[in-house]
C-alpha cells in the first residue's frame, strides 16, 4: 500500500491544455523542496482541447499525478468539489490551472498551517494583465457578497487555499448543488488566516469565468449564504404603501382647492406599473430560491465520472 501524502494539490482542468505541463513543472518543483508526500488531482470537466490526453499522458509519468475524468462539463465549483471528494492528504491545496495563482506562493500556505492554521486562504493584494472593468466588477462582487451574506467571506479571496483535512471532510459532508466553496469554507469555521500574494496574468488561454459566470456565481453565493433578496420584496412593500399614505392626504388637499394636479389616468398608470415591477422582481427571486429547492430535491449525483482513481 503506498504511502498517503501529507498534501494534496487540486486543480480543476476546462480546456486548459497549453498550461497543464507548466502547471505540473512549477508545482512538482516546488513540492518536491518540501521533502513531503504529495498528489496533483486534475479534474478534468469535459475538456474539447485535448486536455484530457494531456492529463493522461502526465499521469502516466508520475503516479502522484491522479486524474479524475469527468463525463461533461459540470462546472468549476462541482470540479473542485470532486478534487475534495478523492483527494487523501492531511493539507488540500486548491489552486487554478491558468496559472493565474503561482504555485510558489503554496510554500507560504503550508507555512501557515503548520502554525496551527486550518484555513489558510490567499488574498489578492494585486491584480496583473486584468482590465479595469474586470478588477472594478471583481472588487465589487467581493464586498457585495461581504455585506449582505450571513457569514462574513474574506475580501478579495478566491478558491486558492489550503483546507485542513477536517475542514475538508465537513465541506464534503455538505452536498448542496449550487456551490460557493469560499463561502462553504469560511461558514464552517475554525482557525483561518489569509495571505496576501500578487495575482499573475492568465499564462495562456481565455478566461474561463466572463461576466455571465461571474454573475451566476453572486447569485450562487448570495441566495445560498443571505436571505437578502427575500427580504428585498418586504422592503419594496413598506416603500410602496409609505408613498401611498404619504400621497393620500397630497390628493385629498389638491382636489379640495380645485387644483388639476394629479388628474388623469397618467398618475394611476405609473403607479400600476410600479406595483407590478415590485411583484414580478419578487417573483424571480422567490423562483430562484424554489429553483433550487427543486434541484436539491431530485437528488442527482453532483458529478458523473468516466474515469477516476480509488478515493
Amino acid at each position: 500500500m503506498s504511502k498517503l501524502p501529507v498534501y494534496s494539490i487540486v486543480a480543476p482542468i476546462y480546456n486548459e491544455f497549453e498550461n497543464l505541463p507548466v502547471l505540473y513543472q512549477r508545482v512538482r518543483a516546488v513540492m518536491e523542496s518540501t521533502g513531503e508526500a504529495w498528489e496533483l488531482l486534475l479534474i478534468d470537466d469535459g475538456s474539447t482541447d485535448g486536455s484530457t490526453d494531456c492529463i493522461r499522458e502526465l499521469a502516466a509519468g508520475d503516479r502522484r499525478i491522479r486524474p479524475v475524468i469527468f463525463a461533461r462539463n459540470f462546472g468549476h465549483q462541482i470540479a473542485v468539489t470532486a478534487g475534495l471528494d478523492y483527494s487523501r492528504g492531511k493539507a488540500i491545496v486548491i489552486i487554478d490551472a491558468d496559472l493565474q495563482d503561482p504555485p510558489e506562493v503554496m510554500l507560504d500556505l503550508f507555512a501557515k498551517w503548520k502554525e496551527g492554521n486550518e484555513v489558510v486562504y490567499a488574498v489578492r493584494a494585486e491584480r496583473e494583465g486584468e482590465s479595469l472593468f474586470k478588477k472594478l466588477s471583481a472588487s465589487l462582487f467581493y464586498r457585495l457578497i461581504f455585506r449582505i451574506t450571513d457569514v462574513k467571506i474574506p475580501l478579495d479571496t478566491g478558491d486558492f487555499r489550503l483546507i485542513d483535512r477536517k475542514v475538508v471532510d465537513i465541506i464534503n459532508s455538505m452536498r448542496e448543488r449550487h456551490r460557493f466553496l469560499r463561502g462553504m469554507s469560511a461558514w464552517v469555521g475554525f482557525k483561518q488566516i489569509g495571505v496576501e500574494y500578487k495575482r499573475s496574468a492568465r499564462f495562456a488561454g481565455e478566461t474561463k469565468y466572463p461576466f455571465r459566470k461571474m454573475l451566476r456565481l453572486a447569485v450562487n453565493a448570495i441566495t445560498g449564504f443571505s436571505y437578502f433578496p427575500l427580504q428585498l420584496a418586504t422592503y419594496f412593500g413598506f416603500i410602496s404603501a409609505g408613498i401611498s399614505i404619504l400621497a393620500i392626504p397630497v390628493v385629498i388637499v389638491l382636489r379640495v382647492v380645485g387644483s388639476q394636479q394629479l388628474t388623469g389616468q397618467a398618475t394611476t398608470l405609473i403607479a400600476v406599473l410600479f406595483l407590478g415591477g415590485v411583484q414580478l422582481i419578487s417573483l424571480g427571486v422567490l423562483g430562484e430560491y424554489i429553483g433550487r429547492l427543486y434541484d436539491e430535491a431530485k437528488g442527482r449525483p453532483l458529478y458523473v465520472v468516466r474515469q477516476a482513481p480509488d478515493k
